[in-house]
């Protein structure tokens, strides 16, 4: 027998969804800010995943996913309880900021404090009324303002969950990621939550190719972990485990022209770009230090020296990760054009 399911002081009973607005906060106006819930309560036992996005608050794609996610499951066949939420940093939200009106990293603050600062309270109160309450979690993100990345999974592999539920994903990459301090990874593997962080697109803006991956990514997890029934689908390449990663900065300021894409394989010394004058003189190219996969990239053409271009992740196997990225361009039927 299936018990209710309590959340925030409110009751869902097996078989229903029920949508919340959870009280956090309130303007300079007194009108009261609060956090979307939706809670599908299914009708068997199982786990309880949270799906979350926009903790930076201009982080979007992640918000379309979950509403996607949300219109493909049924109660009456889900087995434990999903729980969405799709704005989890409003204030960023209404804003179109990544940071909280103090100008904090809300994915800096975990897990907070009730009398700490507004991030830290914010922090404080997620954690609280929801992380607590669940099994498993995936939290949904983009690349920063005028980056974008291709669609990736970033987790702590040594926990045996945390890795069936990367892989099982889809993503056409896996980066073993360590867990930064204050983070929401950070507090639920202290928790003993396993947590897996979906990277793909960049900020303020939506992602067709982002949205889509993400959907059937978090609807693969759901099977894995037994709430959806299995489907019959023929057999996926398994995501490639990055060894390493890191970003090629630029030397000079200018004009950045890129030559490489998202999910390109380059090799070291390659050119990937130059950095021109105003007037078309080329100042300098931009090499790749390293071999590997384009993960991420700047998306806005005016470079500062130092400013990051490109995001290569590094491979045991280089030419089977280029054959993933195909694969997954490929089963999302997408043109290469559009990554």
């Amino acid at each position: 027998m299936v018990e209710p399911f309590h959340i925030a002081g409110e009751q869902v009973a097996p078989g229903q969804r029920k949508i919340l607005q959870l009280a956090l906060a309130q303007l300079y106006t007194q009108s009261p800010l609060t956090v979307p819930l939706e809670v599908v309560h299914g009708k068997q036992p199982g786990p309880v995943l949270l799906i979350c996005a926009a903790i930076h608050g201009d982080e979007l794609n992640g918000i379309e996913i979950v509403n996607q996610v949300l219109s493909r499951v049924n109660p009456a066949r889900l087995k434990g309880t999903l729980v969405a939420v799709p704005v989890v940093n409003v204030f960023g939200f209404i804003h179109k900021s990544r940071y909280l009106p103090d100008r904090r990293d809300l994915n800096r603050c975990f897990p907070g404090s009730e009398k700490g600062s507004l991030g830290s309270r914010v922090a404080h109160f997620f954690v609280d009324e929801i992380v607590n309450k669940c099994s498993h979690i995936i939290d949904l993100h983009t690349g920063a303002i005028h980056r974008s990345n291709l669609p990736q999974i970033r987790a702590q592999l040594d926990c045996e969950v945390t890795r069936q539920m990367s892989e099982s994903f889809g993503a056409p990459v896996i980066l073993d990621s360590s867990i930064r301090d204050g983070s929401l990874r950070a507090v639920a593997e202290s928790r003993d939550i396993p947590v897996i962080l979906y990277e793909a697109g960049e900020a303020l803006r939506f992602d067709p190719v982002a949205i889509k991956a993400g959907t059937r990514g978090v609807l693969n997890v759901m099977r894995t972990l037994g709430m959806l029934k299995p489907t019959v689908s023929k057999a996926r390449m398994n995501p490639m485990i990055a060894r390493s990663s890191a970003w090629t900065r630029a030397e000079q300021d200018g004009l950045l022209h890129l030559k490489a894409r998202l999910g390109d394989r380059v090799s070291k010394g390659e050119c990937l770009g130059t950095i021109t004058a105003p007037l078309g003189d080329e100042i300098c190219e931009v090499v790749a230090p390293k071999g590997g996969i384009v993960i991420g990239c700047l998306t806005m053409p005016l470079v500062n020296e130092g400013d990051a271009v490109y995001h290569i992740a590094t491979f045991d196997e280089v030419k089977q990760a280029e054959i993933s990225v195909e694969r997954f361009v490929d089963e999302l039927d997408i043109h290469p054009q559009t990554l």
